[in-house]
């Protein structure tokens, strides 16, 4: 217990056994009682808890607005590291010359921002993510396949179907296996015109042999416009050419008939170390070549083998003619070798008259010009 000096009213002792004397007040101190009894006391512990819990809101307060500027650091902190937020403060100031650890405009609390360059938009911070595993090559003997397969055509075929059977193929006719790195990328080359009904065919079947094969590929439809005499090479050579505009990563190159179908999905849609002819044997020729030295219907060439002959020659309008040419490029027989130097793939002329990108294929629609006053061959 302690005693206070002389209080407010100048009355010595005004306050008996250690009160204290507030606002004209007597009040008691903790556990002090009052001069008149009851009411004092009662103030006094009035005014303690008033104190205590002014007190206890401050600190309840101040609890709160701690907890907010957390909330609000976390907040940035974690949508900075994707938006750069922050960074876009940094480009305010002119740009320095400067190794990143002395540069003032690097954000150096986040190690994986860098600093902006002047007057350019600043990207977002280069936070390494996870990077897909490498797939395996593709096997040589794909474990898919099935051999001999039942080929008819008088079931009603509609688009919409062969879509639904492939699904995995994407817009534009493009393909590639999923688990798997192919060896090549294979680009299917059909001249075309007026033959739908065929198409739906040879896209209900070679979609899934293809897909079964393991092959990365594209599948383009080089339609010839109008109704002049039809040139099988030299839509060829457009295919050729507008297929590499599109993907140069092409290495391998199939050229194929519409009406054309495997009957076995062994035969391999791939390209050797020479030219590779898949129709050796049709049914409409009775399973056999038609004659020593055929190379239509469906062959395949690697992207050197094609330029290396100058491609396809463009003068052969009408069937037939063409395909003996092309096999006597590859012989390297002389007469032949007069007129490959100047009819190819370097000379040929066409004008792309539209490009639509079908769910099974690339239809490319092409005017390649008309044939020569002189009578068609074939």
């Amino acid at each position: 217990m302690f005693a206070r000096g002389a209080g407010r009213l100048g009355r010595p002792g005004a306050c008996m056994h250690g009160c204290v004397e507030e606002q004209r007040l007597c009040l008691p101190a903790a556990g002090c009682p009052g001069p008149s009894g009851g009411p004092a006391a009662a103030c006094g512990m009035s005014r303690l808890l008033g104190g205590t819990l002014e007190r206890v809101c401050k600190a309840v307060l101040l609890l709160c607005l701690l907890h907010f500027l957390v909330a609000v650091i976390l907040y940035f902190d974690v949508y900075a590291q994707h938006l750069a937020f922050f960074s876009r403060f940094s480009v305010r100031g002119p740009a320095r010359a400067l190794h990143p650890a002395a540069s003032s405009s690097t954000n150096c609390s986040r190690p994986n921002t860098t600093a902006p360059s002047s007057g350019l938009p600043e990207a977002p911070s280069a936070r390494p993510g996870p990077t897909a595993p490498a797939l395996p090559p593709c096997p040589d003997s794909p474990p898919g396949l099935v051999g001999r397969l039942l080929i008819e055509f008088t079931s009603p075929m509609p688009l919409e179907r062969v879509q639904r059977e492939n699904p995995g193929v994407l817009l534009g006719g493009r393909y590639a296996p999923p688990d798997c790195t192919p060896a090549q990328t294979v680009a299917v080359i059909i001249p075309f015109r007026h033959r739908e009904h065929h198409l739906r065919y040879w896209l209900h079947y070679l979609h899934p042999i293809l897909r079964r094969q393991r092959l990365r590929y594209g599948v383009y439809v080089i339609n010839q416009h109008g109704e002049d005499t039809f040139n099988r090479a030299k839509l060829l050579n457009v295919g050729f050419l507008e297929a590499l505009k599109e993907d140069a990563t092409y290495d391998c190159f199939i050229f194929s008939d519409v009406d054309l179908v495997p009957m076995d999905d062994r035969n391999l849609y791939r390209c050797g170390d020479q030219p590779r002819h898949f129709a050796i044997a049709m049914d409409k020729f009775g399973f056999r070549l038609p004659y020593a030295g055929y190379f239509g219907g469906v062959s395949g060439l690697s992207k050197a083998q094609f330029l290396r002959i100058n491609g396809f020659p463009n003068e052969y309008w009408g069937w037939g003619g063409e395909d003996d040419d092309i096999f006597n490029r590859f012989t390297k027989i002389q007469n032949t070798k007069l007129t490959m130097k100047r009819d190819g793939i370097g000379s040929v002329r066409y004008q792309v008259l539209e490009v639509s990108r079908q769910p099974l294929f690339t239809n490319i629609t092409v005017d390649i010009g008309r044939p020569p006053s002189w009578p068609p061959r074939g």
